[in-house]
C-alpha cells in the first residue's frame, strides 16, 4: 500500500469546512478566478478559496493556515494592477466580499465604520442623505480593504488625499490570528506608534484588515466640469503645473493623449478632439466653482489651450467621467483579446512635464503602441501599452519601457508607483528606490508581525 501524503492546505481545509460549510470553495472555477488580478502576469490556483462574514471567521482561517503553514491570501474584488493577490506559492486566498457590513456612520464627525469588503460605490450610496461622500475615486468599485491595502487614490486624490490621508483607524487580523486595533475616532493624536500607515499599502503582507474607519467629505453645493485641448503634451502639463503652483483647489485635473482621447471617442461615444486633453473638475459653492473655472480657463490660453469647455450641468459631467472610468476597456477595445501592461508612474509636479514626454518618446520609439493618461495634479501618470498574451517579444518590449519610466521616475525624484503598489511587477525597484537599510527595516517588521511568512508570501517584506 502507498501512504496518501496529506497536504498542510488540506489539513486547513479539513479544519475549517464545518466552521464556513459552502463559504469555503474548492472548485476550478471559483479557484481560477481567484488567481489572477488585472495585470498581465500569469495566474496561480490558490488551494481554496474562503468567503468569511465576520473577523472572527477570518481569525480562525489564519490562525488553520498558521497551524499548518499555509499561505492566506486577502481578496476584496481583483482590480489590482500588479499581481497583489495572486497566490504566488498557493495557499487559501480570504475574499472578503461578504464582509460587506457599513457599521456605522458619524455624521457629526465626518466619519463612516465599515467592514473591509464594503466598495467605494456602495458607501456613497448610503451617504447621499447625510450630505457626505467618501472621496477615494481609483475608477474601479474596488473594496474599500483592498484600496486601504495598497494605499489607492484616483481622480480626485489631488483635492482630498489618498487612502492614507483618508483612513483614520482600522482592524487587521495577524499572522498569528490576533487582532490589531490601530487608530481612533479622534483626528489626531500623539501616541503610539503609527500602525495604521503600517497596514495601509501593506499590501496583505502584514495581516487582513477587517474594519476601517474612514474620514468622509461634505457633497460641495456646486459642481462643475471643463475640457480643454492643446497643441502637444507639453503644453497641457505645463497649464497643470500652472494651475498647481497658483494654488487652484481643482478637484481632479485629469490629462489623456490623443492616443487616449481617441479610445474614449471610439468606446463612449464622445466627441472630444483627437489631441492631448485635460480634464478638469471644480467644487465649492456656485460662484467660487464658476471662479476656479475662469482662473483655470486663462491659464489654459496662455499655453496654447483652445475651445475650452465649461459645464456645471449634472448629466454631461456624469458623462463626461464615466468615459474616463471606462478607459481601461476602452484601451482593451483597441487591440481586441490583448491586455494592458500598465506603468504607474508619480514625480515632483516640477519634473511632470520631463517625465512624460520622455514615456512619449518611448511609444514613438518602439513597435508596441501606448496611451498615456495621470491623475496629473499631484504628478501621477499611467503608461498603458497593449500587449498580445503569449507573446513573448510584446512582453519583454513593455517590460523594458515600462523600466526605463520607472529608473527615470526615480532619478527625478520620483516613485515607481504612485497608487497601484508594489505588488509582484514592481518589487525588483524596491531597493533602488528605498534603499538597503529602508528595505532591510521592512523585512524586520515583517517578520516581527509574520514569522512564519505566511501573509500574502513572495510580495513585501520577503522579497525585494
Amino acid at each position: 500500500m502507498t501512504d496518501t501524503i496529506v497536504t498542510g492546505a488540506e489539513r486547513a481545509i479539513e479544519t475549517l469546512k464545518p466552521l464556513l460549510g459552502d463559504r469555503l470553495v474548492t472548485s476550478d472555477a471559483v479557484r481560477t478566478h481567484h488567481s489572477h488580478d488585472t495585470s498581465y502576469m500569469e495566474p496561480v490556483l490558490p488551494d481554496a478559496v474562503a468567503f468569511p462574514k465576520t473577523e472572527a471567521e477570518v481569525q480562525a482561517i489564519v490562525k488553520a493556515c498558521a497551524e499548518n503553514d499555509v499561505p492566506v491570501i486577502p481578496y476584496g474584488i481583483g482590480s489590482s494592477m500588479e499581481g497583489h493577490t495572486i497566490p504566488v506559492r498557493g495557499g487559501i486566498t480570504i475574499d472578503t466580499r461578504e464582509m460587506s457590513q457599513i457599521v456605522e456612520i458619524l455624521p457629526e464627525d465626518g466619519l463612516a465604520v465599515v467592514q473591509s469588503g464594503v466598495t467605494r460605490k456602495r458607501l456613497n450610496e448610503e451617504l447621499r442623505a447625510t450630505g457626505l461622500m467618501f472621496s477615494v475615486d481609483p475608477g474601479a468599485d474596488a473594496s474599500l480593504g483592498g484600496m486601504a491595502s495598497t494605499r489607492g487614490s484616483g481622480t480626485m486624490a489631488y483635492r482630498y488625499g489618498t487612502m492614507r490621508d483618508n483612513v483614520m483607524a482600522l482592524r487587521a487580523v495577524t499572522a498569528n490570528a490576533d487582532v490589531v486595533k490601530t487608530g481612533s475616532r479622534a483626528r489626531k493624536s500623539s501616541t503610539g506608534y503609527d500602525l495604521t500607515h503600517l497596514f495601509v499599502g501593506a499590501e496583505g503582507t502584514l495581516g487582513v484588515i477587517t474594519e476601517l474607519t474612514v474620514r468622509l467629505h461634505p457633497i460641495p453645493e456646486a459642481i462643475s466640469s471643463a475640457v480643454c485641448a492643446f497643441p502637444d503634451v507639453g503644453s497641457a502639463v505645463q497649464a497643470v503645473i500652472m494651475a498647481v503652483q497658483y494654488g487652484i483647489p481643482m478637484a481632479r485635473v485629469e490629462f489623456l493623449d490623443e492616443v487616449a482621447i481617441a479610445n474614449v471617442n471610439n468606446y463612449s461615444k464622445t466627441t472630444m478632439e483627437v489631441a492631448p486633453t485635460l480634464l478638469f473638475e471644480f467644487h465649492g459653492t456656485p460662484a467660487w466653482a464658476e471662479e476656479q473655472a475662469k482662473l483655470v480657463e486663462q491659464i489654459t490660453q496662455e499655453f496654447g489651450g483652445k475651445d475650452f469647455q465649461w459645464s456645471a450641468d449634472a448629466d454631461e459631467r456624469a458623462k463626461l467621467w464615466q468615459a474616463r472610468h471606462d478607459l481601461y476597456w476602452a484601451t482593451k477595445a483597441m487591440r481586441p483579446g490583448c491586455e494592458l501592461f500598465t506603468a504607474d508612474i508619480c514625480v515632483p509636479i516640477s519634473r511632470l512635464a520631463e517625465a512624460i514626454l520622455g514615456a512619449q518618446q518611448g511609444i514613438q520609439g518602439s513597435f508596441l503602441q501606448g496611451q498615456i493618461i495621470g491623475h496629473v495634479g499631484d504628478g501621477n501618470y499611467h503608461v498603458a501599452y497593449p500587449i498580445m498574451p503569449g507573446n513573448a517579444e510584446e512582453l519583454a518590449e513593455a517590460e523594458r519601457l515600462a523600466d526605463k519610466l520607472v529608473e527615470h521616475s526615480l532619478e527625478l525624484g520620483g516613485t515607481a508607483s504612485g497608487e497601484h503598489g508594489i505588488g509582484v511587477g514592481k518589487l525588483k525597484f524596491l531597493r533602488a528606490e528605498h534603499g538597503d537599510a529602508a528595505v532591510e527595516a521592512m523585512k524586520a517588521i515583517k517578520r516581527a508581525l509574520d514569522p512564519k511568512g505566511i501573509m500574502n508570501p513572495g510580495k513585501m517584506g520577503q522579497e525585494g
